[in-house]
C-alpha cells in the first residue's frame, strides 16, 4: 500500500530539485504535458531531431517516449534517445499510445520495449493487453477494456520486460509483476480532457527522476494525478473548465490535501 508519508516525500524533492524531464511526445498534448511538469514543480524539455536527443537526454533525470503521433523519424529519435538513457541510468518511461490500433504502432511498441527496455510502461487497459497478446485491437487511441480487465496482462508485462507497468482507468494498477498497488481516485471527467494519460506518464516520470523505486515513483505519480482530477472535476463546469483547474490543482497540491483525499 502506498505510504503517503512517502509520496508527499517525493512531491516535495519533485518541486525541491525540479527534474528535466526529456519528452518525446505527440503533437496534441506537448502544451498540457509541458504545464503539467511546470505545475508539479518539474523542468520540461520537448527534442525531437535524432540529431539532439543523445545529448539532451545527457542533461535529463528522465525520458518519456509517447508514441502517440508516429513517424519514422521520431521512432528513430525515440531509440537513440532511449538506448542513451539506459546506458545512462535514467529512467525511461514508454507510453504506448494506440497500441493495438495498427500493425505498426504495436510492433513499434514492441520493439521500444525490447531496445530502450523502460523502467515504467504506463498505459491504458487495451494498450498494455495488446502489448501480451496480439489479438487485443484498441478503439483508436482509446480502450475499449476496463483496468481490471488488464491485471493479469500487466503483471506478465511487468516480469516479461523487468519493468513496472501501469494501468490507468477508473482504478488505477501499478505492478512490477509480483506486488500490486491500487489508486482509486479520480473522475470521469479525466477522460474527456486530451493527453490527461499522456500526462500521467510525464507526472510518473517526474517521480522517477527523484525515486530510485520504480514502483513507488509509478505509484506516487498516479496517485498525484487522481487527486489533482478528482479535485478539478468536483469545480469544473465542463470539460474546458476541468483543463484549466487540473493544472492549478496539481500546482496547489499539498500533503494535508493529499491525506485528506487518497483512496487507496
Amino acid at each position: 500500500m502506498i505510504n503517503v508519508n512517502a509520496l508527499t516525500g517525493d512531491l516535495e524533492r519533485v518541486r525541491e530539485k525540479s527534474p528535466l524531464i526529456h519528452n518525446i511526445t505527440n503533437y496534441v498534448v506537448m502544451n498540457n504535458t509541458a504545464n503539467a511538469l511546470l505545475s508539479i514543480g518539474a523542468s520540461p524539455v520537448m527534442a525531437h531531431a535524432v540529431e539532439e536527443v543523445a545529448d539532451m537526454v545527457q542533461l535529463a533525470s528522465a525520458l518519456v517516449i509517447n508514441i502517440g503521433t508516429l513517424s519514422r523519424e521520431w521512432v528513430e529519435a525515440m531509440i537513440v534517445a532511449g538506448q542513451t538513457a539506459c546506458r545512462k541510468g535514467i529512467p525511461v518511461v514508454l507510453d504506448p499510445v494506440g497500441a493495438g490500433a495498427t500493425a505498426y504502432r504495436t510492433n513499434v511498441c514492441r520493439q521500444l520495449v525490447e531496445i530502450c527496455k523502460p523502467t515504467i510502461i504506463r498505459g491504458n487497459a487495451s494498450e498494455i493487453m495488446s502489448l501480451v497478446n496480439s489479438g487485443i485491437a484498441t478503439k483508436g487511441v482509446d480502450s475499449a477494456d476496463s483496468s481490471d480487465a488488464a491485471i493479469d496482462s500487466a503483471k506478465a508485462l511487468a516480469l516479461a520486460a523487468n519493468a513496472v507497468v501501469v494501468v490507468s482507468g477508473p482504478t488505477d494498477y501499478i505492478t512490477d509483476g509480483q506486488q500490486l498497488e491500487v489508486v482509486k481516485n479520480g473522475n470521469p471527467m479525466m477522460a474527456r480532457v486530451t493527453g490527461l494519460g499522456c500526462t500521467a506518464t510525464a507526472v510518473t516520470a517526474a517521480f522517477a527522476a527523484v525515486n530510485s523505486d520504480a514502483l513507488q515513483a509509478a505509484a506516487h505519480g498516479m496517485a498525484v494525478m487522481s487527486i489533482a482530477g478528482e479535485r478539478a472535476a468536483s469545480k469544473a463546469v465542463g470539460n474546458g473548465s476541468m483543463q484549466v483547474l487540473f493544472l492549478d490543482e496539481l500546482y496547489n497540491l499539498d500533503a494535508e490535501t493529499i491525506r485528506k483525499t487518497i483512496r487507496l
